[in-house]
């Protein structure tokens, strides 16, 4: 009778997992894809009345790249070039789980239309390539004068913090400080020059920035700006993306045009103590229009499709940017910054 029961008990874990299950519609198994993977997939696990705990992707055994609570996601990783055997796995909140393998193929310097050849910057946190810039108010002109000991605004940042860390290299401290009310830091990553051919910047169209961001008070934060910049043809093309925190938890986008910022009606609430998960992409369109696309925070996915025109500009390059807001108290605060891409095709 002993053995018998052992049995059953064997057969009901085994069996139990099957009535949970994963239905992934993006990417399909076997697909090639840029190196902005767009991952959406839902769970359900209808033996467990208390539902789905939550759901994530394995892009190597044991190596969980994201993971969200609930049943549902919707978020893009960034990868290198190279052949995935990546995994979906849900767990519900009575201890079963269920899988589902989807290989991939990330493309590894193909041509994308026009000569234009894919590519991802990775861990921009660990570069040396960061440049930092007061903005004070009300003009927000870069101030030639400034300097990171302030005194109106001051700033610093550290590589290699492990106090916060996603990355084995560790992470990156912006901090923002100062005596101006409502003072700005930007801080850019210029890539041209880091091309394999700086020459190839008018061919890119399209762009990714993925982020993860963790501070312990960001509500003391005016706004976190994340910004992707094109400079060719004599036209300037700004992807301004701003999540307005102390004023109204809400994303706005940049309009190039009449320069200011226009509402997305797309909340936005970056959780403190917390590592934030933020995907922006955009797109620069054959006849030279900007659209932005999305944002995902945190596993939220939200379409902009914004249309907006390009302007004037003597300048030429590629840049990301990350810009940190003083409130009207100027409080200091930092953000970390960890497994930062940027990829382009």
């Amino acid at each position: 009778m002993k053995k018998l029961y052992v049995y059953l008990c064997l057969l009901a874990t085994l069996a139990m997992p099957a009535f949970a299950g994963i239905s992934v519609t993006s990417p399909t198994n076997g697909a090639q894809v840029q190196s902005s993977v767009h991952y959406v997939a839902t769970a359900q696990s209808p033996a467990c009345a208390k539902g789905v705990a939550s759901i994530g992707i394995f892009t190597a055994p044991y190596k969980l790249a994201y993971s969200v609570p609930g049943s549902k996601l919707d978020t893009y990783l960034t990868l290198s070039p190279g052949t995935y055997n990546t995994v979906i796995q849900e767990w519900d909140n009575c201890g079963w789980s269920a899988s589902v393998p989807i290989t991939i193929t990330v493309g590894s310097g193909g041509t994308v239309g026009s000569g234009a050849t894919a590519g991802v910057f990775s861990n921009l946190q660990s570069k040396a390539w960061w440049n930092g810039y007061a903005l004070l108010p009300t003009s927000y002109n870069i101030c030639a004068s400034c300097t990171p000991s302030g005194p109106l605004a001051t700033w610093s940042t550290q590589q290699g913090n492990k106090t916060y860390a996603l990355s084995s290299g560790g992470s990156m401290k912006f901090s923002l400080g100062g005596t101006m009310p409502f003072a700005d830091i930007l801080w850019n990553v210029k890539f041209t020059k880091y091309l394999p051919d700086p020459k190839a910047v008018p061919n890119f169209h399209n762009f990714t920035y993925d982020v993860w961001f963790f501070g312990t008070n960001l509500e003391i934060s005016q706004a976190l700006e994340f910004d992707i910049n094109q400079f060719i043809n004599g036209k300037s093309f700004i992807w301004g993306h701003e999540c307005r925190i102390a004023s109204g938890h809400e994303w706005d986008t940049w309009d190039n045009v009449h320069m200011h910022w226009v509402k997305s009606g797309i909340p936005c609430h970056p959780v403190s103590n917390a590592w934030n998960h933020l995907v922006i992409q955009a797109q620069r369109t054959s006849n030279n229009q900007l659209i932005f696309k999305s944002i995902t925070l945190n596993g939220k996915f939200s379409a902009l499709n914004r249309y907006d025109n390009p302007t004037p500009t003597t300048w030429y390059g590629m840049t990301i940017n990350y810009q940190m807001d003083g409130n009207y108290k100027q409080q200091p605060y930092s953000v970390y910054l960890d497994n930062l891409n940027f990829s382009y095709y």
